[in-house]
């Protein structure tokens, strides 16, 4: 696929058949997408997770669609080529049916993404279904779902135990039977994930799931570096882009203070002659 190629749905499962990695990152503004889409990103994302790094709440729960909108048409309004996945935020896809499809709807027509992704496994296969009838394109989320946290006991590995392995393999095969272009793995070992892989024709794509997912994501805040403390043993980090940035604000607070900022340099000049009108 060239650089300048729009990415599509329908890539994602070529793009496994070929054996070619899927990336994918989370973006929440116009200037990020911006980058990441000049980079060669195949996928943005824009999570819920902008309810922790961008909004400070303390977990995604919070999360609005009215939020998650905000942030999508900034993203879109960056991007060009990546594929534009809007997250759908707890509660909104859990009433009904009919009610995701609304909600879903708002994230293509106003927001301009071309696609939504859904936590969950069995338990939202209505709604998987009907948002594929109403022409809405879906990525599935497994594993570790965000939303549902507080069940689950917390942010915790998934699928450890033999229970939990078979359910997620299931759920895998009925979401791709319900027509998902592909479904998000998270926070589940490597040899579940690349089982999970290798049984499906969609692609799987790990945060937290090893190397045998035919995509990975990650969150952009975390590989660069602007999460503070806060480091999964799952992300790896590109960049210290937090430490760098306390660094020039610092620097900018010391000359303004001391009076080297701004200089000749930053300022604007003015003629002797209107100068002398102006005072006199």
């Amino acid at each position: 696929m060239a650089k300048e190629d729009k990415v599509r749905t329908t890539d994602f499962r070529k793009m496994k058949k070929e054996g070619r990695k899927i990336t994918m990152l989370t973006a929440y503004d116009y200037n990020t997408a911006r980058i990441q889409d000049e980079a060669g990103v195949d996928s943005i994302l824009i999570g819920d997770s902008l309810g922790m790094v961008m909004l400070g709440y303390e977990n995604t729960l919070p999360v609005t669609i009215d939020e998650i909108l905000h942030h999508t048409k900034a993203v879109v309004r960056g991007t060009k080529r990546a594929l534009v996945i809007a997250d759908m935020p707890f509660m909104s896809f859990q009433v009904s049916p009919e009610k995701t499809v609304e909600n879903a709807g708002r994230f293509l027509k106003e927001g301009g993404a071309t696609a939504v992704k859904l936590e969950g496994g069995r338990e939202v296969l209505p709604q998987t279904r009907a948002l594929m009838a109403a022409g809405i394109p879906v990525l599935g989320h497994l594993g570790l779902t965000p939303q549902s946290i507080h069940q689950m006991g917390g942010f915790k590995v998934q699928g450890k135990v033999l229970a939990q392995a078979e359910k997620l393999v299931e759920d895998a095969k009925l979401l791709e039977e319900a027509g998902v272009f592909g479904i998000v793995l998270e926070c589940i070992p490597a040899p579940l994930a690349e089982k999970v892989s290798q049984s499906l024709s969609v692609p799987t794509i790990g945060i937290g799931a090893g190397k045998g997912c035919d995509g990975q994501v990650l969150v952009a805040h975390d590989l660069l570096g602007l999460s503070g403390d806060f480091s999964p043993r799952f992300v790896r980090r590109y960049a210290d882009l937090g430490e760098e940035m306390q660094k020039a604000f610092s620097r900018y607070l010391s000359e303004v203070r001391s009076g080297e900022f701004p200089g000749e340099k930053e300022s604007f000049s003015m003629d002797e002659e209107t100068l002398k009108k102006i005072y006199g």
